[in-house]
């Protein structure tokens, strides 16, 4: 009788900590506002100068691109901080995977950028509207070859597609649960909605994630989801972690919130 009544106990949430001396600021997805990645990285160096010394990293959760009318100006961003500041990473999205196979031809994926918000980020490497109309796909393909910058296509190549940082997993989309992490595929990585969000039980790191859109941060006992819609809602949200310490930054409340 007491086993089968602790099998039944929600699980305890995951006491995840950092290092002493480590602050990482993970941020959600962009989907092409600048002017929001903008002002919440204003708001992160504000933040940071106010607790002190530490080895301060950002981690961008991916989706940088597409439905915002920025997504150039995002990409150039990020490439430069991450250029000038090593302890800058950035993690590939579903919608990286996309833009990149679309470039490199696949008729199916140019399809589908243009599906989901692709023609904004098109027209942000200055593609005209009319010429993206009228081009057939492999046209299309001709004009992203001759207008997306060769060092943004490296750029978007080489993006990680998870960090480990203490008792953290940084993912874009999620994990298959019950799967070690060196044995995740790509596509769970970038694409994985359920069984990862419907999943009770502790995975073996604390997983923060974008993705899946909610109103808020969606706090979880083993794992917490950071997407929150920037470019319908303008809220782009970033989640700050040191030691056994977590709070929440963004673009609307602009107030430091304990998670």
């Amino acid at each position: 009788m007491l086993s089968r009544f602790l099998s039944r106990r929600k699980p305890e949430p995951f006491q995840a900590t950092l290092p002493a001396g480590r602050r990482i600021y993970a941020v959600g997805d962009i989907h092409g506002r600048l002017d929001l990645l903008d002002d919440l990285l204003a708001l992160i160096a504000a933040d940071d100068a106010t607790r002190g010394p530490a080895q301060t990293g950002i981690v961008f959760l991916g989706d940088l691109v597409d439905r915002g009318a920025e997504s150039a100006g995002v990409v150039a961003r990020v490439r430069s901080l991450c250029a000038e500041r090593p302890d800058t990473r950035c993690l590939a999205g579903n919608h990286e995977e996309i833009l990149l196979g679309a470039y490199d031809g696949d008729a199916d994926m140019a399809r589908l950028l243009l599906r989901v918000g692709g023609y904004d980020t098109l027209l942000s490497y200055g593609l005209g509207l009319e010429e993206i109309d009228a081009a057939s796909i492999s046209e299309l393909v001709e004009l992203m070859q001759r207008d997306v910058p060769a060092a943004d296509v490296a750029f978007l190549r080489a993006l990680d597609d998870y960090i480990i940082e203490g008792d953290y997993l940084f993912v874009h989309a999620g994990i298959q649960p019950g799967v070690p992490i060196e044995r995740q595929v790509t596509r769970d990585l970038r694409w994985i909605r359920d069984p990862f969000l419907n999943h009770a039980p502790n995975h073996a790191k604390l997983v923060v994630h974008g993705h899946t859109i909610t109103d808020a941060v969606d706090l979880r006992g083993n794992r917490i989801g950071i997407d929150t819609g920037a470019y319908r809602t303008g809220r782009l949200t970033a989640l700050g972690m040191e030691l056994d310490r977590r709070w929440i930054l963004d673009t609307v409340d602009r107030a430091v919130i304990p998670a």
